[in-house]
């Protein structure tokens, strides 16, 4: 098994607390809600929520996917952190055997915040993954990062 780490930031205007509550915390009712084209539920299979839960993204019709199961590892309310691995779906492939997330908020000068995601591919054998799928993973996160942002800020009032 071989272990690929990626890293990337991204810089928001929202408050780390916002975002945290919104991306990690409340996704399950959110996402859905934001992205109906793409994300058809997401459910919290086992589990509250907390470290040790299972979640479970269904994706609709129109994506390559059907579905992925996260187990979150870790969630730290008052540093804005959660670490997850994504352990089942069809978006692993019989190439990967999981992928481990950290996502971390980080309070910035403007009163926004700096999203840190650092991503560990756990692969089959000597199987070497390419930094295209790489990316695309990361245009997605980026894409529903900023339909959250987007709509945090047209909503001050949510997850204040």
């Amino acid at each position: 098994m071989g272990v690929i780490h990626y890293s990337h930031e991204i810089s928001c205007p929202i408050h780390p607390a916002r975002m945290f509550k919104a991306l990690i915390l409340d996704s399950h009712n959110l996402i859905p809600k934001l992205m109906p084209q793409s994300v058809k539920s997401i459910e919290i299979v086992e589990g509250d929520g907390e470290a040790g839960s299972i979640k479970k993204i269904s994706f609709t019709e129109s994506s390559h996917f059907k579905y992925m199961k996260h187990r979150i590892d870790a969630v730290d309310k008052e540093n804005y952190v959660c670490k997850y691995t994504l352990i089942e779906g069809d978006v692993l492939g019989d190439k990967l055997q999981s992928i481990a997330y950290e996502v971390k908020f980080e309070g910035s000068a403007d009163g926004g915040c700096v999203c840190k995601m650092t991503s560990e591919y756990h692969t089959v054998g000597d199987f070497e993954i390419k930094e295209e799928d790489i990316k695309a993973g990361k245009e997605k996160a980026m894409a529903m990062h900023k339909v959250v942002e987007a709509h945090l800020l047209e909503n001050p009032h949510l997850y204040a």
